[in-house]
């Protein structure tokens, strides 16, 4: 469905989202969802590049490799925050330093619980608020050459699980879990008409996935999925569960 098709919220019920990482790929996508549904988006990122045009959001710049929590002036009620940093170091296992491994558990899941904590009191003071997290399909399906991003998202799926226990029945969490997509982070994955034809028939449904793929179901997750909690959702062609 077109943006300009997509129903708009009364006034009355318009909400604040808070997207990291929301000027490329999948947290773009999100973005242009929300702001479309007459929402106001809070985008913390490095640059604020692609959220030009883009009625109904701010920018702040924040690196989620920073030390410190984001600086900024906030609502004072936030319903939904999605995570969106992410990163993709695949080489053989030999080859994974230290520094890689700590890399990866920096951007991917320190920098998600230095946010939370930070924008948690103003979570706590929405009506029905959700957190909105990424993992990848290999942690479920092991992959060579995925050890240290797949050590990574594999501390997302478990900290999904503990905060979703631990801020019930306030604040719902849950975690998306896709296979390849075509973004700029999976770039070096899908250059060439070949590498993606090659990777699309890895999938059940002979295709890699596109941000809307995975924007539509982070979207449901933020605004109306209402009894989902603690959950990773694989969003993955089929690759998790199914073999032809």
């Amino acid at each position: 469905m077109l943006f300009s098709q997509r129903r708009r919220i009364n006034p009355l019920q318009m909400k604040n989202y808070i997207v990291i990482g929301g000027t490329a790929g999948i947290g773009l996508e999100i973005v242009r969802r929300l702001t479309e549904a007459g929402h106001q988006v809070h985008v913390l990122s490095r640059s604020e590049r692609n959220l030009e045009g883009i009625s109904g959001v701010s920018h702040t710049a924040w690196d989620a490799n920073s030390d410190t929590a984001p600086a900024g002036e906030w609502p004072a009620q936030i319903d939904g925050l999605v995570y969106c940093p992410g990163s993709i170091t695949l080489k053989p296992f030999h080859r994974f330093t230290g520094e890689d491994f700590l890399s990866d558990y920096r951007v991917n899941v320190i920098g998600a619980a230095r946010a939370i904590q930070h924008f948690l009191p103003a979570l706590k003071a929405a009506e029905s608020p959700s957190i909105v997290l990424f993992s990848t399909v290999a942690v479920q399906t092991g992959m060579p050459f995925h050890a240290s991003i797949s050590a990574a998202k594999g501390a997302i799926e478990g900290l999904t699980r503990s905060l979703a226990a631990d801020l019930a029945p306030r604040i719902r969490v849950n975690c998306i879990a896709p296979s390849l997509v075509q973004t700029e982070l999976s770039a070096r994955l899908t250059s060439s008409e070949d590498k993606i034809k090659a990777s699309a028939q890895r999938h059940p449904l002979a295709r890699i996935g596109t941000p809307a793929d995975i924007a539509a179901m982070a979207t449901l997750l933020l605004t109306d999925a209402q009894w989902i909690t603690g959950q990773v959702l694989h969003i993955d062609g089929g690759m998790s569960s199914l073999r032809l």
